[in-house]
């Protein structure tokens, strides 16, 4: 049997050697992480070394059992099926019990706690409708561009070019009129404020199951795997885990490469920001953590045998990432995250944010799977 016969995509019986073409990808990820690695010893960044591990092992989970919040939406409102979503509330939930106490006692250790206005809500629909246009979000991006899915390479730097653009925007409309940050833990307390917490996500889980099915034993496995690794994020880099503006930086980056000057923008004039600019990509815990995630899943779809059968979508499937890809970066600025950002590190986090964004993100949703039929792609 040639070592072609011996690994197969998804369903096809798995072998131990890869494919030529799968062995070079799986080396390639391999050695990307090893580079980084490298790099991160050299330097004394024994976290930075623990951050890129544990991220490149929730890209190949996320792979492994394709856990994604983009079709989990579909299912619930198009089909009444929230089991999947329901399972990636759990992963809140379990950071839950670390980061609400830590962000509140331990010094160094902040949740996700932001303001809910205008640029919230319209950023999280604009991320409901892109994130369904390009059948995936901010993690959906890194993992399933890692894993060769073309639709997901397009979106990829699309949502760069997108975050750079909110970035931008982002300044100004902040200036509008917003409720304050309102964290529980702030307002009832590390330990009450974390039972609230977990009440609520309950309740949210309670309401997504009313009448459907329950999560299947390996998505809630999984979901228990991504929730720890979560919080183990939250252990190493004292905040949670976000994705995109790891990919905002990555756009600047190219732009600056390009000739454009972002030293005037106030954004990027921002001590954050400037310093993640400035600096390496490995510097930067959120772009360190997308690099491990994006290259995890990478190893795993090369031995998987994954890219084997990807053939390039049609003109209409292609626009539909573009323009997805495009608006969630732009709304993901706007509005403090997407899915791991906004959605489970604010929720995680005891954040009105975290609801805010979920609610907001569901009619971007709907309009966007109104909109997947003019591209060629099926509304559930």
């Amino acid at each position: 049997m040639s070592a072609s016969l011996q690994t197969g995509p998804k369903g096809a019986a798995p072998g131990l050697i890869p494919a030529p073409r799968d062995a070079v990808i799986t080396g390639l990820a391999a050695f990307g992480l090893l580079l980084c690695a490298a790099v991160l010893l050299t330097r004394g960044s024994y976290l930075g070394l623990a951050l890129l591990a544990v991220t490149a092992t929730l890209g190949a989970i996320f792979l492994a059992v394709e856990f994604g919040y983009t079709s989990s939406y579909r299912a619930w409102l198009g089909k009444g099926d929230g089991s999947n979503l329901a399972a990636g509330l759990l992963v809140a939930a379990i950071a839950a019990i670390l980061i609400v106490p830590m962000g509140e006692i331990a010094d160094g250790y902040n949740g996700l706690v932001s303001p809910v206005g205008v640029p919230v809500l319209g950023g999280a629909a604009l991320f409901g409708i892109g994130m369904q246009l390009a059948n995936g979000c901010g993690s959906g991006c890194l993992y399933k561009a890692g894993g060769g899915s073309p639709s997901l390479l397009i979106a990829l730097p699309l949502f760069c070019a997108g975050g750079l653009l909110g970035s931008l925007a982002f300044p100004a409309l902040q200036a509008l009129p917003a409720i304050p940050p309102l964290g529980l833990g702030d307002l009832l307390g590390p330990w009450w404020g974390l039972a609230a917490t977990l009440a609520i996500i309950g309740g949210m889980i309670a309401i997504l199951l009313r009448h459907g099915p329950r999560p299947s034993t390996v998505k809630t496995s999984a979901a228990i795997a991504i929730g720890i690794l979560a919080a183990l994020v939250f252990l190493i880099s004292g905040q949670p885990w976000g994705v995109t503006m790891g990919l905002t930086v990555w756009g600047a980056k190219i732009a600056t490469t390009l000739g454009l000057d972002l030293s005037h923008t106030t954004f990027w004039n921002w001590d954050g920001p400037k310093g993640a600019l400035q600096n390496s990509i490995l510097a930067s815990d959120s772009s360190l953590a997308d690099i491990g995630m994006l290259l995890g899943a990478a190893m795993l779809a090369g031995w998987r045998g994954s890219f084997r059968n990807q053939s390039w979508p049609g003109f209409r499937v292609a626009l539909a990432a573009a323009i997805g890809g495009l608006l969630m970066g732009f709304g993901a600025r706007l509005s403090f995250g997407c899915n791991i950002g906004a959605l489970v590190g604010g929720i995680a986090s005891g954040s009105l944010h975290g609801l805010a964004w979920f609610l907001a993100a569901i009619p971007g949703s709907l309009i966007g799977m109104r909109l997947r039929p003019l591209f060629g792609l099926a509304r559930v």
